[in-house]
């Protein structure tokens, strides 16, 4: 026994992660017209007025229709505040209604359930996505340029945006709390990213800015998936978003391994 305690310490308790991951995909599919109906609603909202209002005036956007141009953005920004939203809501309001015990005790590990936590709000992203994708095939011409770059840059944003939930979920002691992770941090990132317009079009000083917003890599990935053009490096833009992720997933294991405001 005494030989097998370290091997076992030490091993993945696949069957605790799979359960955790099962109950956060499930709690997001039980209200499925309000996690991923609604998002896809929106999203049509957002097309349907920017179409409106620059349909004529913006005919093209880097030698694309506009329509086609804007459609991936969306697609993106609406997987990333979905996946958001899902670590984020799942945590705090574990906290606020005092049965996140209920997670922390069971014989998982930091690691086990920063994983379990993030893969169910990634699955909420993708399965955001592609809804919304196929929605908005209907009324936009959107083929697919890079399946890879597709696969690659909306699993990595969805990923960097659940464990900035998990992050911001932690940390939050009240609703008003994330509110302000939303409004302050992921809106004018998300809205500053080009998602709405070419990069390229920015001033100097713009392009510059750009540069340093990571939502500005995952939306030009995603977007060069779909229409081949992209304002910025690809190679560039999947470093980054290796790099933004590693950095997130080391502060979340260790905000849940230390019990930051986890633990009474």
């Amino acid at each position: 026994m005494k030989e097998l305690a370290p091997r076992y310490m030490g091993a993945i308790n696949w069957l605790g992660l799979w359960t955790l991951y099962a109950k956060e995909v499930r709690r997001f599919l039980n209200v499925h017209l309000q996690t991923i109906g609604a998002p896809v609603v929106t999203s049509l909202l957002f097309l349907a007025v920017f179409l409106l209002a620059l349909g004529r005036a913006v005919e093209t956007v880097n030698g694309v229709a506009f329509a086609t141009f804007l459609a991936p953005g969306l697609v993106m920004m609406t997987m990333a505040q979905n996946a958001f939203a899902n670590t984020s809501s799942s945590i705090l309001i574990s906290k606020v209604q005092g049965n996140i015990v209920d997670v922390l005790m069971p014989p998982l590990s930091a690691g086990e359930l920063v994983a379990g936590f993030a893969l169910g709000a990634v699955t909420r992203g993708i399965m955001v996505g592609i809804a919304t994708a196929v929605v908005m095939a209907f009324f936009v011409d959107m083929e697919i340029h890079n399946i890879w770059a597709v696969l690659y840059f909306g699993i990595s944003a969805s990923l960097m945006l659940s464990l900035l939930g998990i992050a911001g979920g932690v940390w939050s002691e009240k609703f008003d709390h994330i509110a302000v992770v939303t409004n302050f941090i992921i809106t004018p990132l998300s809205f500053l990213s080009g998602t709405f317009y070419s990069a390229e079009n920015l001033p100097e000083g713009g392009r510059i800015l750009a540069h340093f917003n990571p939502f500005f890599y995952m939306i030009d990935g995603f977007r060069y998936g779909f229409i081949g053009i992209a304002d910025g490096s690809i190679v560039t833009g999947m470093i980054v978003l290796l790099v933004v992720n590693i950095a997130l997933w080391l502060l979340c294991y260790r905000m849940i391994k230390s019990g930051y405001k986890l633990k009474a």
